[in-house]
């Protein structure tokens, strides 16, 4: 068994060599176009997928956010996307650089790679790291790939817990036996990288917070109830969404989303199941459309008799949040959540997933949830 995991992972290892020697050849090629045209007083342009709300849209029959077919060309001889180019091309050269000579660095490190001053101007070639990051989503659109696998990666943000055994670089981890720190999920995740090795849990539970998820790991609901639990801390990083993904795809585990009571809650929800608007060229990879939400729900403030002292008032934000939406594809043909964010709006207030343990210590641990799950209160 042991042998056939290592032919296992030495195939993903190939696999992962290849799609770099593609990438830094596909770079490679635009370089020495661009040369060409340059050479013969040309004007050298390069296609890039346009990100924003206008290109992007609803695969039903998936139940993802796709990236649509529109580009915008960014050109060398055009004042007013010269720079621009220039730094198009600088951020390709330094990805290539990485992919041959298979280093990993992070997103702040590469903005100073990049980084310098543009000879006969006062100019740097980026100011600040705001600048280089897009140019580096700019880059993936153009090849059609990902940073994670142009060796590029950022600062890690969830962590897991459960009994799943992984080897991460090589090195073996006990998910099980990390006590209160849990395993902290890098930022490239993928196969060849960090692989599973033997997995016992029934299922995934998502949750918001990491105080949610530090309180359910000292109450050891993930061994009581044989699941995974896992954070992103809020919004999750990439590297997050890919590994929930990869687990749920690979390992065949439900996944259930557990957020505050609130319109932000229920939006990164929908960044789990079918991906955000910013990264719809990444939900093919991190897209879980089969994740449920557990809540917490509006329904839940009566029948768990939570205070009044313990709600929130929805301030202009939320309101006008609930409103932006309540009108995106993936939500406005869906009954059930038309009527929570009516029902929200309604109610006039916001619960945190925090406030449960107002109830006590270990009721979210040993009522809430799984009196969530076995009866199936969720919403698809």
């Amino acid at each position: 068994m042991a042998k056939q995991e290592d032919q296992e992972r030495a195939s993903q290892e190939k696999i992962r060599i290849a799609r770099s020697k593609e990438i830094a050849d596909k770079l490679v090629e635009i370089g020495n176009r661009i040369i060409r045209e340059l050479e013969k007083y040309e004007n050298p342009a390069v296609s890039i997928p346009v990100r924003s709300l206008s290109n992007v849209y609803y695969d039903e029959k998936a139940r993802l956010i796709r990236q649509g077919n529109n580009k915008s060309d960014r050109t060398y001889f055009n004042v007013a996307q010269s720079k621009s180019f220039m730094q198009t091309m600088l951020m390709a050269s330094k990805l290539r650089d990485l992919l041959e000579q298979g280093s990993t660095v992070g997103l702040r490190q590469l903005f100073y790679m990049c980084r310098g001053g543009i000879p006969g101007t006062n100019e740097n070639t980026f100011d600040e790291q705001e600048e280089s990051d897009p140019i580096v989503e700019d880059v993936e659109g153009m090849l059609d790939a990902l940073r994670e696998e142009m060796n590029v990666y950022a600062d890690r943000k969830g962590i897991l817990c459960g009994d799943l055994k992984i080897v991460d670089h090589g090195d073996e981890i006990d998910c099980s036996k990390l006590g209160s720190s849990g395993y902290g999920i890098p930022s490239i995740v993928e196969k060849g990288r960090v692989d599973f090795v033997d997995c016992k849990a029934d299922y995934i539970l998502i949750v918001e917070k990491a105080q949610t998820w530090s309180r359910l790991n000292e109450d050891k609901f993930w061994k009581k109830n044989k699941c995974l639990i896992l954070t992103g801390k809020g919004q999750p990083a990439r590297g997050d969404r890919r590994l929930a993904a990869r687990l749920h795809k690979e390992l065949d585990l439900p996944v259930y989303v557990f957020t505050d009571m609130d319109i932000w809650g229920y939006y990164i929800y929908s960044v789990y199941k079918q991906g955000s608007i910013n990264l719809a060229h990444f939900s093919e990879k991190s897209a879980m459309p089969d994740a449920k939400f557990l809540g917490f729900m509006t329904r839940d403030v009566k029948k768990y008799d939570i205070p009044k002292n313990y709600w929130i008032p929805l301030d202009n934000e939320d309101h006008k949040r609930v409103k932006e939406i309540s009108n995106y594809e993936w939500f406005k043909n869906k009954k059930e959540w038309l009527t929570e964010f009516k029902s929200l709006l309604d109610f006039k207030n916001k619960v945190e997933q925090d406030a449960l343990v107002g109830k006590g210590i270990e009721f979210m641990a040993k009522k809430y949830l799984p009196e969530k799950i076995e009866s199936k209160d969720w919403f698809d």
